[in-house]
């Protein structure tokens, strides 16, 4: 299984002027270099009048699938520093477009560069970029006695509840981080002496947005 890492879940768009030129950056989620394609021409037909249209891409958890294009701008001015953005802020599963309307004023070699990279953290900055995790759903089971106990370790290391049932004995559900997992285990079965019973699920990936649970399958990594 993967180990955490930063992807885009919702994508944005974000604009700077560089001596009277535009730069605007829109980012988008992608798993695949089809999706990244796709996603690129729409955004070149949406701005077909545009001088340029700079791409860079990075897909996978080991950034397996990188590429980048300045079109027609000096090599090495555009799509490399906006990849290196992305790789900078060890982003995955991410693309990004560059649209430039020149202003009449040259920005040289270094100009460029700066803008470009400065137009992809705009754009950045009004996308939602969440961490991936690997985490185990850890069931319990307990009798009422044990139960503030265990809500209070829950709480204390902020893990999220997916799941709660009341009957003659309690069964809650908790998503651990896979790095956690025995901590937590050791911590409830020390607070509960070993009353509570304990069974880890299969490992999965989640995130947290806004203090919401989103899970990932797997495969789609």
């Amino acid at each position: 299984m993967p180990e955490s890492y930063r992807f885009t879940y919702i994508g944005g768009t974000g604009e700077i002027t560089e001596k009277k030129s535009r730069f605007i950056a829109a980012v988008e989620p992608v798993k695949s270099e089809e999706e990244a394609m796709v996603f690129i021409e729409r955004i070149r037909r949406q701005h077909w009048d545009a001088s340029h249209n700079c791409t860079a891409f990075t897909i996978g958890s080991s950034h397996q699938l990188t590429r980048c294009s300045d079109d027609r701008e000096p090599a090495g001015t555009a799509g490399r520093p906006m990849l290196d953005v992305l790789l900078g802020e060890d982003l995955h599963d991410t693309a990004v477009v560059v649209t430039r309307y020149f202003g009449g004023t040259l920005l040289g070699t270094g100009g460029l560069v700066r803008a470009y990279s400065a137009a992809v953290r705009e754009g950045l900055r009004h996308a939602v970029i969440l961490d991936k995790k690997p985490g185990v759903r850890l069931t319990i089971q307990t009798d009422y006695n044990g139960l503030g106990k265990i809500q209070y370790i829950l709480n204390q290391d902020k893990l999220p509840l997916l799941h709660s049932e009341y009957t003659d004995s309690v069964f809650l559900e908790a998503l651990v981080p896979v790095s956690f997992v025995d901590a937590v285990t050791s911590s409830i079965t020390e607070a509960t002496s070993g009353q509570a019973l304990l069974t880890a699920g299969d490992p999965c990936m989640y995130a947290l947005l806004d203090g919401e649970v989103l899970m990932f399958e797997e495969e789609a990594l």
